[in-house]
């Protein structure tokens, strides 16, 4: 009769130390894929404080103020685009696709946005220049990518840009031939929008219309 192969203490103790380093290796791939997923998140934050610290790729400034030095003789062309990311029903077009202004000058242009959905629906415009190389040079005082936009079902808005070329970028000799900027926005959809707070006013309001009738 033939015996049944027995399995020594050692190569259970063998067995087991591969088992337990495979539970170890496998911990800290998972754990490298956490850390990895989640300073790519950070790094969305950083990314666009540093582009708007810096004008990197584009990215325009916000100033508080019209320029101390007031607007110079030079003028330029700034043009102006607009796209909607798919999933978002809005329609988004200027007012108007160019206009030329002073170098320092504070100008105010519309853009116009229709949500087109039978539903409330919200968006976040992202936003940069063209060339990129002029970002640090465009301030704007007040624009409506500064927040979360939230349309009700079949409204029409217009939303203001205050804008300003920045007059340091004469001292850029780079740009001594630039004729032309290029405003461009591009509106997201925003999946899970911030709730704004109601006033008590109007929450006290809101209670009494749930009470029932005495």
């Amino acid at each position: 009769m033939d015996r049944e192969p027995t399995i020594s203490r050692d190569q259970s103790r063998t067995a087991r130390k591969g088992l337990g380093r495979d539970v170890l290796v496998a911990s800290i791939c998972g754990g490298v894929v956490a850390l990895m997923v989640g300073a790519s998140y950070a790094a969305v934050p950083f990314y666009n404080w540093f582009c708007r610290a810096t004008g990197f790729n584009g990215t325009t400034q916000v100033a508080s103020s019209a320029p101390a030095t007031g607007p110079i003789a030079r003028k330029i062309t700034v043009r102006f685009d607009s796209n909607v990311a798919r999933g978002l029903p809005w329609k988004f077009e200027p007012e108007q696709t160019e206009v030329e202004v002073n170098i320092g000058q504070v100008t105010t242009i519309y853009y116009t946005v229709t949500n087109q959905a039978a539903r409330t629906t919200s968006g976040q415009a992202a936003y940069n220049v063209a060339p990129l190389t002029v970002g640090s040079y465009f301030q704007k005082i007040n624009c409506f990518c500064f927040t979360e936009q939230t349309m009700a079902p079949g409204e029409k808005r217009e939303m203001p840009v205050v804008f300003y070329v920045d007059p340091s970028i004469v001292n850029d000799h780079d740009n001594d031939g630039l004729g032309t900027i290029t405003l461009s926005y591009t509106f997201y959809p925003v999946r899970d929008p911030v709730v704004k707070p109601v006033a008590s006013g109007e929450d006290d309001k809101r209670k009494g219309n749930l009470q029932p009738p005495g």
